[in-house]
């Protein structure tokens, strides 16, 4: 049985999917706004948070929110970390690869965590210490043991390109090793696509709290390791923690792998 705090987050996904869905039909009229160089958000953006913030404080109205578009609202020892469209980029030219991102944090350790693709009506659902799930069936990271055929998803955030060259020599030693690389334009999708196996490893810089709060804890209730660049626990994943922070997932071996794979290329030494 979900707990109920699981089901509530489903409700609050399943309807700013909708809001996602219907705005579709209607993106060359969309006010965007541009919050930072490259980066831009629209009013669907703002939209889908609502419908998400709406449901889950009518059900934990003393939890706080800690929102891409809203911010903080409250604080406390719970906190909702809301991504209600990640991939934004994607969804604005008509790309059909973006999600709805939602974790419940205590103390800045994700507890539950859902990410819902509304195009493929995908729901991805972890619970600490209870697995991950895809549409109701159990999944697990997937068991390549080295580099060496792996399948690796990455980003490039646009709050990080002044670190693009160090990027791009990590990039070139990693393709002399790795199958291949995809840059998919949602941190959250790279994430559950790692707790199912999809990817075989996920490696970014820049990402927020709420780019992949839920997708950490997918990856670690499927099997799955998370890390820093240098090979450390991540950050917490509230309003106390880093602005931005560099991120490893995959299983074990791989995460190892590709972590000394950035450290040797240089990569991580340009992070304090």
């Amino acid at each position: 049985m979900q707990k109920p705090t699981l089901n509530v987050m489903i409700k609050a996904a399943r309807q700013a999917g909708n809001v996602l869905l219907r705005g579709i039909n209607r993106l060359d009229a969309l006010n965007v706004v541009q919050k930072q160089r490259m980066d831009y958000a629209s009013e669907i953006d703002a939209e889908a948070e609502k419908a998400v913030v709406k449901e889950l404080r009518r059900a934990y109205p003393d939890f706080g929110v800690m929102g891409e578009e809203g911010g903080i609202q409250g604080r406390g020892r719970y906190m909702w970390v809301i991504d209600p469209l990640d991939g934004t980029s994607n969804y604005l030219r008509g790309l059909p690869h973006y999600c709805v991102s939602i974790a419940l944090v205590e103390n800045g350790e994700p507890l539950d965590a859902v990410i819902f693709d509304p195009l493929r009506n995908e729901l991805f659902t972890a619970s600490k210490g209870a697995g991950a799930v895809l549409n109701d069936k159990r999944i697990r990271v997937a068991d390549r043991k080295d580099l060496e055929a792996a399948l690796v998803g990455t980003g490039f955030a646009p709050r990080e390109r002044e670190r693009a060259g160090a990027q791009l020599k990590c990039v070139d030693a990693l393709l002399t090793r790795a199958e291949d690389i995809r840059r998919s334009g949602s941190a959250a999708l790279d994430l559950a696509y790692v707790a199912c196996g999809r990817l075989d490893a996920y490696f970014e810089a820049g990402v927020k709290a709420w780019d992949i709060a839920a997708g950490v804890l997918l990856v670690r209730e499927a099997g799955g390791r998370v890390c820093d660049f240098r090979g450390a626990n991540t950050a917490r994943m509230d309003d106390r923690a880093p602005d931005t922070r560099p991120l490893i997932a995959g299983n074990i071996k791989i995460t190892d792998a590709l972590q000394k794979c950035i450290d040797a290329s240089g990569y991580a030494a340009t992070f304090k």
